[in-house]
């Protein structure tokens, strides 16, 4: 396998001069895009992408052959054409006429596949959340930047044309002052089956599939979509469905990081393996902006607090503003909450992301590779604050907690042997 731009002194600068002198691309042009990780998330890249004019899907990339052959089938039924299967990802790293590609893999592979790609001269499409760690989003910035790559992260609602409405209304002070914010993420999430650790069947590359993880044993516990539930790989309900409501949150609010953060939570319902909370209330203060936010995940059944189960609330001086979804939002003024302007529009983020990608300017993005790392930021602060189980004090300039060495030691993951994730400065 030729790694030649893994390894930085010597990659560095031949890719970064091709990256670096690329030109925009016409609409009659086509975009070849490879998708990785197939299973979950990936299905809806191929859906949301391979309509697009001229836009085409060429390759299919999976550790568990299985399930890319599964794909490539239902592609070829759908759409007329067999897609090529990849095993290994970096192989379509070397593939010279792919130019775009998507990474819904498991999460600890968000940050790692993306820097690899921009290293390669390739645009990313990358699921929330775009990191597994608090560090791993400054390597991502510094890799887009680096090889002037387009990176859009996974959170739709950020493309919806009333979305957009809703959050200019409240930056122009429709709701007057606002000073705090809500973000619901309620999942119905039933009990898993326990499973034992076992030999990885022989259609999947465990080894890959664990990639800059921390390696454990193969166990259908942890293996698909089960990861979410633990550490080493997912980041529990805050950091899948809760990343789309925390960037709606900062958006709305205008904030990025915390100065403080608590979290309390637990399992209270199911016995089984996850080791992530069921049930998880965090609460951020943003000393600097003087902001305020609660963030509220359960499992199971629940009651709406916004337009649906997972949604944003903001709190005016004026009135609220309650959205639900992707697309939906209502204001209610007044002390009466007397209805007030709303709208509904669906998202479009793939088109924004292959429009990025035609013009080459990050700011036509909706969901450039900052909100990325600041809105899954978030969600890996307030896990920390809940597994250390008291109030943090945060840095938000620093990206460092103050005076808990332990729990700064959870914002870093470097990676395993062969799958080393540098620091922005060795990117």
């Amino acid at each position: 396998m030729n790694r030649r731009y893994f390894l930085m002194s010597t990659a560095a600068a031949p890719a970064a001069a091709l990256a670096n002198n690329r030109r925009p691309q016409s609409a009659n042009e086509t975009i070849r895009v490879a998708v990785l990780g197939v299973n979950g998330r990936g299905r809806s890249h191929i859906g949301g992408l391979q309509p697009l004019p001229n836009v085409e899907i060429t390759t299919l990339v999976d550790p568990d052959l299985n399930v890319a052959n599964e794909r490539a089938a239902a592609f070829e039924k759908q759409y007329g054409k067999r897609p090529k299967v990849v095993q290994d990802m970096r192989k379509v790293f070397d593939d010279k006429e792919i130019d775009v590609v998507t990474v819904a893999t498991p999460n600890h592979w968000h940050a790692l596949a993306t820097i690899w790609a921009c290293q390669a001269g390739k645009d990313v499409y990358v699921e929330k959340p775009g990191t597994h760690s608090v560090a791993e989003g400054r390597t991502m910035i510094a890799a887009a930047k680096k090889y002037n790559r387009i990176v859009q992260h996974g959170v739709q609602l950020r493309s919806s044309e009333a979305i957009q409405e809703a959050i200019q209304k409240v930056k122009d002070g429709f709701i007057g002052d606002v000073y705090m914010a809500r973000a619901t993420i309620f999942k119905w999430r039933p009990k898993m089956e326990h499973h034992a650790n076992e030999a990885p069947p022989s259609h999947l590359d465990y080894d890959m599939w664990v990639g800059p993880g921390k390696f454990r044993p193969y166990s259908k516990n942890h293996v698909h979509y089960n990861w979410h539930w633990t550490w080493d790989f997912g980041n529990g309900e805050i950091g899948n469905q809760g990343v789309h409501e925390i960037d709606l949150l900062q958006w709305g609010l205008g904030v990025k990081l915390p100065t403080k953060v608590t979290a309390l939570g637990g399992k209270y319902l199911w016995k089984d393996h996850r080791e992530t909370p069921e049930v998880m209330s965090a609460l951020c203060e943003f000393g600097k902006e003087k902001k305020y936010a609660e963030i509220a995940v359960r499992f199971w059944m629940s009651n709406n607090e916004a337009l649906g189960a997972n949604g944003n609330l903001f709190y005016g001086s004026e009135g609220y503003l309650s959205i639900g979804g992707y697309e939906t939002y209502q204001f209610f003024m007044g002390r009466k909450g007397e209805p007030g302007p709303k709208g509904k529009a669906p998202t479009k983020h793939y088109e924004n992301f292959i429009a990025a990608v035609r013009s080459g300017r990050t700011e036509d993005q909706n969901g450039p590779v900052e909100t990325a790392h600041y809105s899954s930021a978030l969600a890996h602060v307030a896990n920390i604050a809940f597994r250390r189980g008291s109030v943090l004090t945060f840095d938000p300039d620093k990206e460092q907690f103050v005076g808990d060495a332990e729990a700064n030691k959870l914002l870093v993951n470097r990676g395993r042997k062969g799958f080393e994730i540098p620091t922005p400065e060795k990117v």
